[in-house]
């Protein structure tokens, strides 16, 4: 598994999430609850940034019609999104936040 370097740990807000792009991949990185997630940027339903909505309880919302993610799994918990997103391996290292776009879901 190869990881990359997205952006340093002092770059994120908490429960605001942060639009990265890795080898063309948009990303959305969120820190919350103490860890930091990070979860293809796109909704399964429409073709809109994830990032740009809110996180609460570990989930994050699309701003458009309002699914739900689970920023653990990536699998939706409202409609009208049914599938999942993809998510990704993260590590922390100092104060780089790498990760891996090897999908674990």
């Amino acid at each position: 598994m190869t990881f990359q370097r997205a952006c340093g740990l002092s770059e994120l807000e908490e429960d605001t999430p942060k639009r990265v792009e890795l080898d063309g991949t948009p990303v959305s990185l969120v820190y919350t609850e103490g860890e930091v997630f990070a979860i293809n940027d796109i909704c399964s339903h429409a073709n809109v940034s994830l990032s740009e909505g809110e996180v609460d309880d570990c989930h994050i919302e699309c701003w458009l019609h309002g699914s739900r993610f689970d920023l653990r799994s990536g699998k939706p918990d409202s409609l009208p999104a049914t599938r999942p997103v993809p998510v990704y391996p993260v590590k922390i290292e100092g104060d780089d936040v790498l990760v891996s776009l090897t999908q674990e879901s």
